[in-house]
Protein backbone atom coordinates (compact mmCIF):
# COMPACT_ATOMS: atom_id res chain seq x y z
CA UNK A 1 0.00 0.00 0.00
CA UNK A 2 1.52 3.32 -1.03
CA UNK A 3 2.18 5.94 1.57
CA UNK A 4 2.11 8.88 -0.76
CA UNK A 5 2.29 9.80 -4.39
CA UNK A 6 5.76 9.50 -5.84
CA UNK A 7 7.55 12.79 -6.33
CA UNK A 8 7.96 11.77 -9.97
CA UNK A 9 4.20 11.86 -10.38
CA UNK A 10 3.35 8.16 -10.71
CA UNK A 11 0.93 6.45 -8.34
CA UNK A 12 0.63 2.88 -7.14
CA UNK A 13 -2.85 2.89 -5.60
CA UNK A 14 -5.61 1.08 -7.52
CA UNK A 15 -7.53 3.18 -10.01
CA UNK A 16 -10.84 2.19 -8.42
CA UNK A 17 -9.83 3.46 -4.99
CA UNK A 18 -8.63 6.70 -6.54
CA UNK A 19 -11.98 7.14 -8.30
CA UNK A 20 -13.89 6.66 -5.03
CA UNK A 21 -11.62 9.18 -3.34
CA UNK A 22 -12.08 11.80 -6.06
CA UNK A 23 -15.84 11.23 -6.23
CA UNK A 24 -16.30 11.87 -2.52
CA UNK A 25 -14.22 15.05 -2.72
CA UNK A 26 -16.23 16.29 -5.70
CA UNK A 27 -19.51 15.74 -3.88
CA UNK A 28 -18.17 17.46 -0.79
CA UNK A 29 -17.19 20.50 -2.84
CA UNK A 30 -20.60 20.59 -4.53
CA UNK A 31 -22.74 20.11 -1.41
CA UNK A 32 -20.92 21.49 1.64
CA UNK A 33 -20.64 25.07 2.79
CA UNK A 34 -18.02 27.44 1.46
CA UNK A 35 -17.01 27.89 5.11
CA UNK A 36 -15.24 24.52 5.18
CA UNK A 37 -11.55 24.93 6.03
CA UNK A 38 -9.36 21.89 6.64
CA UNK A 39 -10.87 20.06 3.66
CA UNK A 40 -9.47 22.68 1.30
CA UNK A 41 -5.83 22.32 2.34
CA UNK A 42 -6.07 18.59 3.12
CA UNK A 43 -7.95 16.87 0.26
CA UNK A 44 -7.98 13.44 1.88
CA UNK A 45 -10.85 11.06 2.65
CA UNK A 46 -10.02 9.17 5.86
CA UNK A 47 -11.51 5.68 6.08
CA UNK A 48 -9.42 4.05 8.80
CA UNK A 49 -7.23 5.39 11.59
CA UNK A 50 -5.30 4.19 14.59
CA UNK A 51 -2.94 6.11 16.83
CA UNK A 52 -0.92 8.54 14.71
CA UNK A 53 -1.83 6.90 11.41
CA UNK A 54 -4.68 7.71 8.98
CA UNK A 55 -5.52 5.74 5.85
CA UNK A 56 -7.40 7.45 3.04
CA UNK A 57 -9.99 6.07 0.64
CA UNK A 58 -7.32 6.11 -2.07
CA UNK A 59 -5.10 3.77 -0.04
CA UNK A 60 -2.53 6.34 1.03
CA UNK A 61 -1.42 6.52 4.63
CA UNK A 62 -0.41 9.55 6.67
CA UNK A 63 1.10 10.52 10.00
CA UNK A 64 -1.47 12.81 11.59
CA UNK A 65 0.05 15.75 13.48
CA UNK A 66 -3.23 17.68 13.41
CA UNK A 67 -5.00 15.28 15.79
CA UNK A 68 -8.40 16.88 15.34
CA UNK A 69 -6.87 20.29 16.20
CA UNK A 70 -5.61 18.79 19.46
CA UNK A 71 -8.72 16.77 20.28
CA UNK A 72 -7.06 13.35 20.06
CA UNK A 73 -4.78 13.22 23.11
CA UNK A 74 -4.41 9.45 22.70
CA UNK A 75 -4.54 9.44 18.91
CA UNK A 76 -7.18 7.77 16.77
CA UNK A 77 -9.23 4.88 18.20
CA UNK A 78 -7.14 4.20 21.27
CA UNK A 79 -8.10 0.85 22.86
CA UNK A 80 -9.05 2.36 26.23
CA UNK A 81 -11.36 4.86 24.52
CA UNK A 82 -13.02 2.22 22.35
CA UNK A 83 -13.49 -0.06 25.34
CA UNK A 84 -15.13 2.72 27.36
CA UNK A 85 -17.54 3.48 24.52
CA UNK A 86 -18.39 -0.20 23.96
CA UNK A 87 -19.05 -0.65 27.66
CA UNK A 88 -21.71 2.06 27.64
CA UNK A 89 -23.28 0.79 24.41
CA UNK A 90 -23.41 -2.79 25.66
CA UNK A 91 -24.85 -1.79 29.04
CA UNK A 92 -28.14 -0.52 27.66
CA UNK A 93 -27.61 2.84 29.41
CA UNK A 94 -29.39 5.86 27.90
CA UNK A 95 -27.25 7.88 25.52
CA UNK A 96 -29.11 11.17 25.92
CA UNK A 97 -30.21 12.41 29.34
CA UNK A 98 -29.94 16.24 29.23
CA UNK A 99 -28.44 17.18 32.61
CA UNK A 100 -29.72 14.23 34.66
CA UNK A 101 -27.29 12.39 36.91
CA UNK A 102 -25.89 9.07 35.65
CA UNK A 103 -23.12 6.73 36.80
CA UNK A 104 -21.12 7.62 33.68
CA UNK A 105 -21.41 11.34 34.39
CA UNK A 106 -20.53 10.86 38.04
CA UNK A 107 -17.37 8.91 37.11
CA UNK A 108 -16.35 11.58 34.59
CA UNK A 109 -16.73 14.42 37.10
CA UNK A 110 -14.81 12.48 39.75
CA UNK A 111 -11.88 11.89 37.40
CA UNK A 112 -11.97 15.48 36.12
CA UNK A 113 -11.86 16.92 39.63
CA UNK A 114 -9.00 14.55 40.45
CA UNK A 115 -6.88 16.27 37.77
CA UNK A 116 -7.70 19.91 38.58
CA UNK A 117 -5.17 22.32 40.12
CA UNK A 118 -5.39 21.85 43.91
CA UNK A 119 -6.54 25.39 44.59
CA UNK A 120 -9.57 24.88 42.38
CA UNK A 121 -10.40 21.21 42.91
CA UNK A 122 -11.40 21.68 46.54
CA UNK A 123 -13.95 24.41 45.79
CA UNK A 124 -15.12 23.66 42.26
CA UNK A 125 -18.40 23.47 40.42
CA UNK A 126 -18.80 22.16 36.88
CA UNK A 127 -21.25 23.25 34.20
CA UNK A 128 -21.83 21.03 31.17
CA UNK A 129 -22.27 23.17 28.07
CA UNK A 130 -23.03 22.58 24.42
CA UNK A 131 -20.63 20.21 22.67
CA UNK A 132 -18.08 22.80 21.45
CA UNK A 133 -15.48 24.87 23.25
CA UNK A 134 -16.97 28.09 21.95
CA UNK A 135 -20.18 27.41 23.89
CA UNK A 136 -18.14 26.89 27.05
CA UNK A 137 -16.51 30.28 26.45
CA UNK A 138 -19.97 31.85 26.17
CA UNK A 139 -20.97 30.12 29.41
CA UNK A 140 -17.88 31.47 31.17
CA UNK A 141 -18.73 35.02 30.09
CA UNK A 142 -22.33 34.66 31.27
CA UNK A 143 -21.13 33.22 34.57
CA UNK A 144 -18.73 36.03 35.48
CA UNK A 145 -21.21 38.67 34.36
CA UNK A 146 -23.88 37.16 36.60
CA UNK A 147 -21.45 36.83 39.51
CA UNK A 148 -19.97 40.35 39.32
CA UNK A 149 -22.85 42.40 37.94
CA UNK A 150 -20.41 43.86 35.40
CA UNK A 151 -20.42 43.35 31.63
CA UNK A 152 -17.01 44.04 30.08
CA UNK A 153 -14.41 41.41 29.24
CA UNK A 154 -10.63 41.76 28.99
CA UNK A 155 -8.96 39.70 26.26
CA UNK A 156 -5.65 39.68 24.43
CA UNK A 157 -4.37 40.39 20.94
CA UNK A 158 -3.89 37.21 18.94
CA UNK A 159 -6.44 35.28 21.00
CA UNK A 160 -8.81 32.65 19.64
CA UNK A 161 -11.77 31.59 21.77
CA UNK A 162 -14.27 30.21 19.27
CA UNK A 163 -16.69 31.09 16.48
CA UNK A 164 -19.89 32.16 18.25
CA UNK A 165 -20.60 35.88 18.64
CA UNK A 166 -19.35 36.39 22.18
CA UNK A 167 -16.28 34.19 21.70
CA UNK A 168 -15.39 36.02 18.49
CA UNK A 169 -15.60 39.37 20.26
CA UNK A 170 -12.85 38.18 22.61
CA UNK A 171 -10.71 36.79 19.78
CA UNK A 172 -7.93 38.56 17.94
CA UNK A 173 -9.81 38.89 14.65
CA UNK A 174 -12.81 40.78 16.09
CA UNK A 175 -14.19 43.74 14.14
CA UNK A 176 -17.20 44.85 16.18
CA UNK A 177 -15.18 45.28 19.36
CA UNK A 178 -17.00 45.32 22.68
CA UNK A 179 -14.08 43.74 24.52
CA UNK A 180 -11.00 45.58 25.79
CA UNK A 181 -7.90 44.28 24.04
CA UNK A 182 -4.56 43.95 25.84
CA UNK A 183 -1.06 43.07 24.54
CA UNK A 184 -0.02 39.42 24.78
CA UNK A 185 3.74 39.03 25.36
CA UNK A 186 5.89 37.33 22.78
CA UNK A 187 9.53 37.38 21.81
CA UNK A 188 9.68 37.18 18.04
CA UNK A 189 7.11 39.89 17.23
CA UNK A 190 6.97 41.68 20.56
CA UNK A 191 4.43 44.54 20.43
CA UNK A 192 6.95 46.70 22.30
CA UNK A 193 9.92 45.69 20.16
CA UNK A 194 11.98 44.25 23.03
CA UNK A 195 10.76 40.72 23.84
CA UNK A 196 11.94 38.60 26.75
CA UNK A 197 11.35 39.51 30.37
CA UNK A 198 11.26 43.23 29.56
CA UNK A 199 8.52 42.74 26.98
CA UNK A 200 6.46 40.66 29.41
CA UNK A 201 6.87 43.30 32.10
CA UNK A 202 5.74 46.08 29.75
CA UNK A 203 2.68 44.03 28.77
CA UNK A 204 1.80 43.59 32.46
CA UNK A 205 2.26 47.31 33.16
CA UNK A 206 0.01 48.17 30.22
CA UNK A 207 -2.70 45.96 31.73
CA UNK A 208 -2.36 47.64 35.13
CA UNK A 209 -2.52 51.07 33.53
CA UNK A 210 -5.69 50.26 31.58
CA UNK A 211 -7.41 49.01 34.73
CA UNK A 212 -6.26 51.74 37.08
CA UNK A 213 -6.49 54.80 34.83
CA UNK A 214 -9.97 56.34 35.28
CA UNK A 215 -9.66 57.86 31.80
CA UNK A 216 -8.58 54.67 30.00
CA UNK A 217 -12.09 54.17 28.70
CA UNK A 218 -12.22 50.65 30.16
CA UNK A 219 -14.51 50.27 33.18
CA UNK A 220 -13.84 47.45 35.63
CA UNK A 221 -14.67 44.29 33.69
CA UNK A 222 -16.59 41.17 34.59
CA UNK A 223 -13.58 38.99 33.81
CA UNK A 224 -10.30 38.47 31.98
CA UNK A 225 -9.87 35.55 29.56
CA UNK A 226 -6.48 34.29 28.38
CA UNK A 227 -4.83 31.27 26.80
CA UNK A 228 -1.74 29.93 28.60
CA UNK A 229 -0.44 29.16 25.10
CA UNK A 230 -2.01 30.98 22.18
CA UNK A 231 -2.66 28.21 19.67
CA UNK A 232 -4.42 29.66 16.65
CA UNK A 233 -2.56 32.91 17.37
CA UNK A 234 0.69 31.24 16.39
CA UNK A 235 1.71 28.84 19.21
CA UNK A 236 2.89 31.53 21.61
CA UNK A 237 3.49 30.35 25.20
CA UNK A 238 2.81 32.94 27.87
CA UNK A 239 5.80 33.51 30.19
CA UNK A 240 5.19 32.05 33.62
CA UNK A 241 6.02 35.34 35.35
CA UNK A 242 3.49 37.15 33.18
CA UNK A 243 0.83 34.58 34.00
CA UNK A 244 1.55 35.14 37.69
CA UNK A 245 1.24 38.89 37.20
CA UNK A 246 -2.12 38.51 35.48
CA UNK A 247 -3.33 36.39 38.38
CA UNK A 248 -2.16 39.00 40.90
CA UNK A 249 -3.58 41.92 38.92
CA UNK A 250 -7.01 40.33 38.60
CA UNK A 251 -7.12 39.06 42.19
CA UNK A 252 -6.22 42.48 43.59
CA UNK A 253 -9.10 44.05 41.64
CA UNK A 254 -11.70 41.30 42.19
CA UNK A 255 -11.76 40.39 38.49
CA UNK A 256 -12.37 36.69 37.78
CA UNK A 257 -9.58 35.13 35.71
CA UNK A 258 -10.75 32.73 32.98
CA UNK A 259 -8.20 30.28 31.57
CA UNK A 260 -9.10 28.93 28.13
CA UNK A 261 -7.60 25.42 28.22
CA UNK A 262 -9.64 24.08 25.29
CA UNK A 263 -6.52 23.16 23.31
CA UNK A 264 -3.79 23.28 25.96
CA UNK A 265 -5.43 20.91 28.45
CA UNK A 266 -5.02 17.20 29.23
CA UNK A 267 -1.23 17.04 29.07
CA UNK A 268 -0.72 18.77 25.74
CA UNK A 269 1.85 21.33 26.99
CA UNK A 270 3.77 19.08 29.36
CA UNK A 271 1.55 19.63 32.40
CA UNK A 272 -1.95 18.25 32.81
CA UNK A 273 -3.29 21.82 32.61
CA UNK A 274 -1.10 24.54 31.11
CA UNK A 275 -1.76 26.93 34.01
CA UNK A 276 0.17 24.54 36.24
CA UNK A 277 3.47 25.58 34.65
CA UNK A 278 3.14 28.97 36.34
CA UNK A 279 1.43 27.75 39.49
CA UNK A 280 -1.58 29.93 38.71
CA UNK A 281 -5.06 28.89 39.86
CA UNK A 282 -7.71 30.57 37.72
CA UNK A 283 -11.25 31.28 38.86
CA UNK A 284 -12.76 29.64 35.76
CA UNK A 285 -11.37 27.02 33.39
CA UNK A 286 -12.85 26.47 29.92
CA UNK A 287 -12.37 22.87 28.79
CA UNK A 288 -13.19 20.96 25.62
CA UNK A 289 -11.45 18.99 22.83
CA UNK A 290 -9.38 16.26 24.57
CA UNK A 291 -11.67 16.01 27.61
CA UNK A 292 -14.22 14.20 25.41
CA UNK A 293 -11.75 11.52 24.35
CA UNK A 294 -12.40 12.35 20.64
CA UNK A 295 -16.16 12.94 21.07
CA UNK A 296 -17.96 16.31 21.49
CA UNK A 297 -17.87 17.59 25.08
CA UNK A 298 -17.34 20.99 26.69
CA UNK A 299 -17.49 22.17 30.30
CA UNK A 300 -16.51 25.05 32.50
CA UNK A 301 -15.08 24.45 35.97
CA UNK A 302 -15.20 27.37 38.38
CA UNK A 303 -14.98 28.46 42.00
CA UNK A 304 -18.16 27.67 43.87
CA UNK A 305 -18.56 31.25 45.11
CA UNK A 306 -19.13 32.35 41.50
CA UNK A 307 -22.13 30.05 41.13
CA UNK A 308 -24.70 32.85 40.95
CA UNK A 309 -26.76 31.39 38.11
CA UNK A 310 -30.46 30.77 38.27
CA UNK A 311 -31.76 27.36 37.08
CA UNK A 312 -31.68 27.21 33.29
CA UNK A 313 -29.43 30.26 32.97
CA UNK A 314 -27.20 28.26 30.64
CA UNK A 315 -28.34 25.04 29.01
CA UNK A 316 -27.86 22.90 25.92
CA UNK A 317 -29.68 19.92 24.50
CA UNK A 318 -26.54 17.81 24.06
CA UNK A 319 -24.83 18.61 27.35
CA UNK A 320 -25.50 15.07 28.57
CA UNK A 321 -23.44 13.17 25.99
CA UNK A 322 -22.85 9.86 27.77
CA UNK A 323 -20.48 8.38 25.19
CA UNK A 324 -18.29 11.48 25.31
CA UNK A 325 -18.21 11.37 29.11
CA UNK A 326 -17.18 7.72 29.07
CA UNK A 327 -14.49 8.33 26.46
CA UNK A 328 -13.37 11.45 28.30
CA UNK A 329 -13.09 9.71 31.65
CA UNK A 330 -10.98 6.95 30.07
CA UNK A 331 -8.72 9.52 28.40
CA UNK A 332 -8.23 11.64 31.53
CA UNK A 333 -7.40 8.57 33.60
CA UNK A 334 -5.00 7.14 31.01
CA UNK A 335 -3.09 10.41 30.64
CA UNK A 336 -2.84 10.79 34.42
CA UNK A 337 -1.94 7.21 35.27
CA UNK A 338 0.66 6.87 32.51
CA UNK A 339 2.23 10.29 33.11
CA UNK A 340 1.77 11.34 29.50
CA UNK A 341 2.06 15.02 30.41
CA UNK A 342 5.62 14.41 31.60
CA UNK A 343 6.28 12.45 28.42
CA UNK A 344 4.99 15.38 26.34
CA UNK A 345 7.32 17.78 28.16
CA UNK A 346 10.37 15.61 27.59
CA UNK A 347 9.72 14.67 23.96
CA UNK A 348 8.47 18.14 23.08
CA UNK A 349 11.66 19.72 24.39
CA UNK A 350 13.78 17.43 22.22
CA UNK A 351 11.65 18.11 19.15
CA UNK A 352 11.87 21.87 19.70
CA UNK A 353 15.63 21.70 20.03
CA UNK A 354 15.93 19.72 16.82
CA UNK A 355 13.65 22.09 14.94
CA UNK A 356 15.88 24.96 16.06
CA UNK A 357 18.79 23.12 14.51
CA UNK A 358 16.75 22.91 11.32
CA UNK A 359 16.11 26.67 11.51
CA UNK A 360 19.84 27.29 11.36
CA UNK A 361 19.84 25.90 7.81
CA UNK A 362 16.78 27.62 6.38
CA UNK A 363 16.28 31.38 6.38
CA UNK A 364 12.58 30.87 5.72
CA UNK A 365 12.20 29.64 9.32
CA UNK A 366 11.94 32.77 11.42
CA UNK A 367 11.12 31.29 14.81
CA UNK A 368 10.57 27.95 16.53
CA UNK A 369 8.50 27.91 19.71
CA UNK A 370 6.04 25.94 21.74
CA UNK A 371 5.50 23.98 24.91
CA UNK A 372 5.29 20.22 25.24
CA UNK A 373 3.68 18.72 22.13
CA UNK A 374 2.19 22.04 21.04
CA UNK A 375 4.81 23.24 18.56
CA UNK A 376 4.96 26.10 16.05
CA UNK A 377 7.41 27.07 13.29
CA UNK A 378 6.95 30.58 11.92
CA UNK A 379 7.70 30.84 8.22
CA UNK A 380 9.05 34.16 6.92
CA UNK A 381 10.31 35.67 3.69
CA UNK A 382 13.91 34.45 3.50
CA UNK A 383 15.50 37.63 2.16
CA UNK A 384 18.79 37.42 0.29
CA UNK A 385 20.54 34.70 2.34
CA UNK A 386 18.30 31.82 1.39
CA UNK A 387 20.44 29.30 3.26
CA UNK A 388 22.11 29.36 6.63
CA UNK A 389 24.85 26.81 6.30
CA UNK A 390 25.22 23.39 4.89
CA UNK A 391 26.00 21.09 7.80
CA UNK A 392 22.54 20.15 9.00
CA UNK A 393 20.81 20.74 5.68
CA UNK A 394 21.87 17.39 4.30
CA UNK A 395 21.51 15.80 7.72
CA UNK A 396 17.83 16.66 7.60
CA UNK A 397 17.31 16.01 3.91
CA UNK A 398 14.11 14.12 3.31
CA UNK A 399 13.02 10.56 3.50
CA UNK A 400 13.94 8.72 0.32
CA UNK A 401 10.61 8.03 -1.29
CA UNK A 402 11.35 4.40 -2.03
CA UNK A 403 11.38 3.73 1.70
CA UNK A 404 8.19 5.54 2.64
CA UNK A 405 5.77 2.62 2.43
CA UNK A 406 7.94 0.34 4.54
CA UNK A 407 8.51 3.11 7.08
CA UNK A 408 4.80 3.87 7.56
CA UNK A 409 3.95 0.17 7.86
CA UNK A 410 6.58 -0.15 10.58
CA UNK A 411 5.32 2.94 12.39
CA UNK A 412 1.73 1.73 12.31
CA UNK A 413 2.79 -1.61 13.73
CA UNK A 414 4.63 0.13 16.59
CA UNK A 415 2.16 2.92 17.10
CA UNK A 416 2.23 2.97 20.89
CA UNK A 417 -1.55 2.84 20.74
CA UNK A 418 -1.90 -0.09 23.08
CA UNK A 419 0.51 1.19 25.66
CA UNK A 420 2.67 4.07 26.82
CA UNK A 421 5.05 5.41 24.15
CA UNK A 422 8.68 4.63 24.75
CA UNK A 423 11.95 6.33 24.06
CA UNK A 424 14.21 4.84 21.43
CA UNK A 425 17.22 3.03 22.78
CA UNK A 426 20.64 2.41 21.36
CA UNK A 427 21.57 -0.57 19.21
CA UNK A 428 18.70 -2.33 17.47
CA UNK A 429 16.12 0.15 18.72
CA UNK A 430 18.12 3.00 17.27
CA UNK A 431 18.33 1.15 13.97
CA UNK A 432 14.54 0.79 14.00
CA UNK A 433 14.21 4.54 14.56
CA UNK A 434 16.43 5.21 11.56
CA UNK A 435 14.44 2.79 9.44
CA UNK A 436 11.16 4.47 10.38
CA UNK A 437 11.91 7.72 8.65
CA UNK A 438 15.59 7.26 8.12
CA UNK A 439 17.59 9.26 10.63
CA UNK A 440 16.87 8.60 14.28
CA UNK A 441 20.16 10.20 15.33
CA UNK A 442 19.77 13.11 12.95
CA UNK A 443 16.49 14.30 14.41
CA UNK A 444 17.92 14.79 17.88
CA UNK A 445 16.00 12.01 19.64
CA UNK A 446 19.03 11.10 21.69
CA UNK A 447 18.67 7.54 23.03
CA UNK A 448 19.91 8.73 26.41
CA UNK A 449 17.20 11.36 26.50
CA UNK A 450 19.58 14.31 26.12
CA UNK A 451 18.29 17.21 24.06
CA UNK A 452 20.65 18.65 21.49
CA UNK A 453 20.59 22.15 20.06
CA UNK A 454 19.76 25.49 21.58
CA UNK A 455 18.30 26.03 25.00
CA UNK A 456 14.58 25.97 25.69
CA UNK A 457 14.43 29.72 26.12
CA UNK A 458 12.76 32.33 28.31
CA UNK A 459 11.21 31.14 31.56
CA UNK A 460 11.28 27.53 30.41
CA UNK A 461 8.37 28.07 28.05
CA UNK A 462 10.04 26.89 24.87
CA UNK A 463 9.92 30.36 23.40
CA UNK A 464 12.71 30.81 20.92
CA UNK A 465 15.57 33.11 21.80
CA UNK A 466 15.69 34.09 18.14
CA UNK A 467 18.09 33.57 15.25
CA UNK A 468 19.97 36.54 13.90
CA UNK A 469 19.44 35.49 10.29
CA UNK A 470 15.67 35.65 10.81
CA UNK A 471 15.88 39.41 11.24
CA UNK A 472 15.70 41.92 8.45
CA UNK A 473 18.30 44.65 7.82
CA UNK A 474 16.46 46.95 10.24
CA UNK A 475 16.72 44.38 13.04
CA UNK A 476 13.02 43.53 12.93
CA UNK A 477 11.55 40.11 12.16
CA UNK A 478 11.18 39.41 8.49
CA UNK A 479 7.69 39.54 6.96
CA UNK A 480 5.48 36.53 7.45
CA UNK A 481 5.27 34.20 4.45
CA UNK A 482 1.83 32.54 4.34
CA UNK A 483 2.38 31.27 0.79
CA UNK A 484 5.55 29.47 1.80
CA UNK A 485 3.82 28.02 4.86
CA UNK A 486 0.99 26.72 2.67
CA UNK A 487 3.54 25.24 0.27
CA UNK A 488 5.27 23.45 3.17
CA UNK A 489 1.91 22.04 4.26
CA UNK A 490 1.31 20.65 0.77
CA UNK A 491 4.80 19.19 0.52
CA UNK A 492 4.26 17.54 3.90
CA UNK A 493 1.01 16.04 2.64
CA UNK A 494 2.78 14.62 -0.40
CA UNK A 495 5.22 12.95 1.98
CA UNK A 496 2.54 11.43 4.16
CA UNK A 497 2.44 14.02 6.95
CA UNK A 498 -0.62 16.03 8.03
CA UNK A 499 0.11 19.37 9.70
CA UNK A 500 -1.86 22.53 10.42
CA UNK A 501 -1.19 26.14 9.43
CA UNK A 502 -2.12 28.91 11.87
CA UNK A 503 -0.87 32.16 13.32
CA UNK A 504 -1.80 35.77 12.83
CA UNK A 505 -0.76 35.74 9.16
CA UNK A 506 -1.41 32.03 8.50
CA UNK A 507 2.35 31.54 8.41
CA UNK A 508 2.96 29.23 11.37
CA UNK A 509 3.39 25.50 10.76
CA UNK A 510 1.79 23.73 13.72
CA UNK A 511 2.48 20.27 15.13
CA UNK A 512 -0.11 18.76 17.49
CA UNK A 513 0.74 15.04 17.59
CA UNK A 514 -1.03 12.71 20.03
CA UNK A 515 0.62 12.29 23.42
CA UNK A 516 1.15 8.60 22.58
CA UNK A 517 3.59 9.37 19.77
CA UNK A 518 6.73 7.22 20.01
CA UNK A 519 10.31 8.34 19.45
CA UNK A 520 10.37 6.50 16.13
CA UNK A 521 7.27 8.31 14.97
CA UNK A 522 8.61 11.67 16.14
CA UNK A 523 11.75 11.02 14.12
CA UNK A 524 9.67 10.27 11.03
CA UNK A 525 7.57 13.41 11.54
CA UNK A 526 10.65 15.64 11.77
CA UNK A 527 12.26 13.98 8.77
CA UNK A 528 9.23 14.52 6.57
CA UNK A 529 8.85 18.10 7.75
CA UNK A 530 12.53 18.82 7.11
CA UNK A 531 12.27 17.33 3.64
CA UNK A 532 9.21 19.48 2.89
CA UNK A 533 10.96 22.66 4.07
CA UNK A 534 13.97 21.74 1.94
CA UNK A 535 11.80 21.23 -1.16
CA UNK A 536 9.96 24.52 -0.71
CA UNK A 537 13.16 26.41 0.01
CA UNK A 538 14.80 25.04 -3.13
CA UNK A 539 11.79 25.86 -5.28
CA UNK A 540 11.51 29.36 -3.84
CA UNK A 541 15.17 30.20 -4.30
CA UNK A 542 15.97 28.19 -7.42
CA UNK A 543 18.77 26.21 -5.79
CA UNK A 544 20.30 23.34 -7.66
CA UNK A 545 20.40 20.12 -5.61
CA UNK A 546 23.83 19.26 -7.10
CA UNK A 547 25.31 22.19 -5.18
CA UNK A 548 24.38 20.67 -1.82
CA UNK A 549 26.31 18.10 0.26
CA UNK A 550 25.46 14.46 -0.31
CA UNK A 551 22.59 13.56 2.09
CA UNK A 552 23.66 9.92 2.19
CA UNK A 553 27.10 10.86 3.42
CA UNK A 554 25.62 13.06 6.13
CA UNK A 555 23.26 10.27 7.24
CA UNK A 556 26.27 7.95 7.55
CA UNK A 557 27.99 10.51 9.74
CA UNK A 558 24.85 10.92 11.85
CA UNK A 559 24.57 7.18 12.41
CA UNK A 560 28.15 7.16 13.66
CA UNK A 561 27.26 9.98 16.04
CA UNK A 562 24.19 8.02 17.26
CA UNK A 563 26.25 4.90 17.84
CA UNK A 564 28.87 6.52 19.80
Amino acid sequence: MAVTESLRGDTSEPAGARAVHEGILRRQSARESAARTYARALPIVPVRARGLTIEGADGRRYLDCLSGAGTLALGHNHPVVLEAIRKVLDSGAPLHVLDLATPVKDAFITELFHTLPPGLADHARVQFCGPAGTDAVEAAFKLVRAATGRTGILAFSGAYHGMTAGALEASGGAYDVRVARLPYPQDYRCPFGVGGERGAELAARWTESVLDDPKSGVPRPAGMILEPVQGEGGVIPAPDVWMQRMRQITADRSIPLIADEVQTGVGRTGAFWAVEHSGVTPDVMVLSKAIGGSLPLAVIVYRDDLDAWQPGAHAGTFRGNQLAMAAGMATLAYVRENRLAERAAELGSRMLNQLRRLAEDFACIGDVRGRGLMIGIEVVEPGNDARRGEGRLATLAGVEQAGDEQALDHLAAHDGNGGVPHQAEGGAAADRGRAAGGRGGAVGLDPAGHARGTSVGFAGTGRSTGVAAAQGPDGRPRPAAPDLAAAIQQECLRRGLIIEIGGRHSSVVRLLPPLTISDEQAAAVLDRLADAVDAVSRAHNGHDRTHQPDPRRRRHDDRAEWAG
